[in-house]
């Protein structure tokens, strides 16, 4: 990246110092692919997962049909739906999950049934309890309504081996920094032969055929490009240590916290996220009683919103339990030293907010 910022050429240039960036995105491009299992070609670069999620959808919903998604996607995708649905007055259908978070299947074939679907939107893995989904088996239910397939996959990528010649969705997306890259700058996954009106955000040279308009970041694209192939090579080794230290993390706090749970657990999930609800605590009081420690209270899209998470709510969380939850995140660069200083303050943190709730703290 360091070296790229000195490239002075637009990618989109003809002169030498054109074609010099121009071939640094082309690696990238293939890097990105590589990781993914797709054809270079059919990576769009954006600014994040929020862009790619938007375009996605505008693109799809262009067709014309109802929009399904669920009631546990992030804000860039539920938001987006709502905006399109009140814009074109096309139906939105928003699915129920059960108690781990899992798409109600039943609810998904009902909603498609002689209905015109554009596009069915369902995350790979959630955000906020790591959650992952059948996606094979929303992709069988929407293929045989004629419905296009979007997944952001913003958690997912990098942490768990993705195949998109196998994963046969239509529209993917990702987010760099979700995987060691920098931050601002992402990819939408868009499948070599649908026929798709482009809807870009912002309109001007139609960049990235068409899809975006803007001079590339040819710098953060390098870094994702080199993020990509750092994580596709670690791959293998990298799920099993943070499975690891999730479970020692989950395993510590819930034996010394009684009445204490892991949201999602019997669920199929990612191994470096876990979201645990300590009833009696407010997780802003026990946030605020470990600052050494980053973690958050729900998604960190969305911290600091005066309302509970959707997710759990979705979930079946009381508002009560939702605003007693702490979602903590570990990565490929998380020690086992570091886990167990969570642990230590997350005991402390979560005893003393007890305490002064039911108010029994001395003087």
């Amino acid at each position: 990246m360091l070296d790229a910022l000195h490239s002075v050429g637009n990618a989109s240039s003809v002169h030498h110092h054109g074609r010099d960036a121009a071939a640094r995105v082309d690696k990238a491009r293939r890097q990105v692919g590589e990781l993914l299992g797709c054809a270079p070609g059919e990576i769009i670069f954006t600014s994040g997962a929020t862009e790619a999620n938007n375009l996605a959808l505008r693109a799809a919903s262009a067709q014309g049909g109802a929009l399904v998604t669920t009631a546990v996607e992030h804000p860039a995708v539920l938001e987006t739906a709502r905006s399109l649905s009140a814009e074109s007055s096309a139906p939105l259908v928003t699915l129920p999950v059960s108690a781990d978070g899992i798409v109600d299947l039943a609810a998904l074939e009902a909603s498609v049934q002689g209905e015109e679907v554009a596009v069915v939107s369902v995350m790979l893995a959630n955000n906020e309890t790591g959650a992952l989904a059948d996606l094979a088996s929303v992709v069988r239910i929407a293929r045989a309504a004629g419905a296009l397939v979007h997944s952001d996959a913003t958690q997912y990528v990098g942490r768990l081996p993705v195949d998109l010649d196998d994963l046969d969705v239509d529209l993917l997306s990702l987010s760099a920094h979700k995987f060691g890259g920098p931050q601002g700058v992402g990819a939408l996954f868009v499948r070599r032969g649908i026929s798709l009106p482009h809807r870009p955000l912002l309109v001007g040279g139609g960049h990235e055929k068409g899809w975006r308009a803007g001079t590339l970041n040819v710098a953060g694209i390098v870094g994702m490009g080199a993020a990509a192939e750092a994580a596709r090579r670690q791959l293998g080794d990298e799920a099993p240590h943070i499975t690891k230290l999730r479970d020692l993390l989950e395993g510590e706090l819930l034996a010394q916290l009684p009445g204490s749970h892991v949201n999602g657990a019997r669920a199929p999930r990612l191994p470096g996220v876990t979201s645990i609800t300590f009833p009696g605590a407010p997780a802003d009081a026990v946030l605020a009683s470990m600052p050494a420690i980053a973690a958050s209270d729900g998604s960190a899209c969305s911290a600091g919103a005066p309302s509970p998470s959707h997710v759990l709510l979705a979930m079946g969380l009381s508002r009560e339990a939702a605003d007693s939850t702490i979602r903590f995140s570990m990565g490929y660069a998380t020690t086992e030293q570091e886990i167990r200083r969570a642990i230590d303050a997350t005991l402390r943190a979560v005893t003393h907010v007890q305490t002064v709730m039911s108010g029994t703290a001395g003087p």
